[in-house]
């Protein structure tokens, strides 16, 4: 059980941070919905409460495509809280029309890892003083298509909506592997461990801004696994207490499109040292946040 933790989920008022939320409640978790749209977020936390009661359920402002947002909220977390057990970056964007952050990031990459990188760096010195804590970072299958252009971040010499996002899923997993990989090197017990939905029909399924059309919606509903099933190898990755950090879970089943969670092995594609400490480096660069891994403990 999860009584006396507390975990944030970002994007956690729909699909599979949403149901994340609830199985995370199911086992006493407090549970912070760090959400871009509040209102959004108290109509979710209100249909929480209603299976759930007694739960503890807070809401707060995070827009990860903007770096003052991400501090604020980063600084009011933990001036109200003084532990912090999961930290779940679960929101995310897929290939809308070409955009930019506030701070002049291509949108999905600038949302989905840059404001995700922020995000836990800003909050490792809390996660660093809970015993037992751990990072949980959504990646997908689509990592596998995915390529880091180093000169091509911003999308400024050319933008294809789907390989952007492919190549926002593959930082999100490098990030999360070289995360764990320094937290050990340097002593910390906290745990970062990637996981994936499998294919889930979840609110990211849209073109760009619009919705799908219905019945494309009934086709591909046949094809990909509810949010609850998605949402299972997140709560997996923050709850099994035999992971140690470094690992990559996804559903089981054909393709790991469907099923129940279990260990899985990322592509080729996330397995590059060298690209996996550049991308750390330009994240750092990008972000202005620099992570503090000196910290006495």
């Amino acid at each position: 059980m999860l009584t006396g933790k507390i975990a944030i989920i970002t994007g956690g008022n729909s699909g599979i941070g949403l149901e994340t939320a609830k199985g995370l409640l199911a086992m006493g978790a407090r549970i912070i919905l760090a959400v871009r749209n509040t209102e959004k977020g108290n109509a979710a936390r209100e249909r929480l409460a209603e299976h759930h009661p007694m739960a503890q359920i807070d809401v707060m402002h995070l827009d990860l495509a903007d770096l003052q947002s991400v501090r604020t909220f980063a600084d009011k977390f933990q001036s109200s809280f003084d532990q912090l057990d999961m930290l779940i970056n679960n929101a995310g964007i897929m290939a809308p029309p070409y955009a930019k952050t506030k701070d002049g990031f291509e949108m999905q990459f600038g949302s989905n890892h840059l404001g995700h990188f922020a995000l836990t760096g800003l909050l490792l010195p809390l996660l660093a003083n809970t015993p037992g804590s751990r990072i949980v970072t959504i990646s997908s299958r689509a990592h596998s298509r995915g390529s880091i252009d180093f000169d091509n971040l911003d999308g400024a010499k050319g933008y294809h909506a789907k390989k952007f996002y492919n190549r926002s899923k593959l930082a999100n997993l490098y990030f999360a592997l070289e995360l764990d990989k320094r937290l050990k090197e340097h002593g910390f017990q906290t745990i970062s461990i990637a996981c994936h939905p499998g294919v889930s029909a979840t609110n990211i399924l849209k073109l760009g801004t619009r919705e799908i059309p219905s019945a494309l919606k009934r086709i591909a509903n046949l094809f990909l696994q509810p949010p609850g099933m998605g949402a299972l190898s997140t709560i997996y990755a923050a709850t099994e207490p035999n992971l140690t950090g470094g690992e990559y879970i996804g559903p089981l089943g054909q393709f790991q499109r469907k099923g129940y969670p279990a260990l899985g092995t990322p592509h080729a594609n996330a397995t590059d040292q060298e690209i996996s400490r550049r991308l750390w480096d330009v994240s750092e660069k990008l972000t202005q946040v620099s992570y503090p891994f000196d910290l006495s403990h």
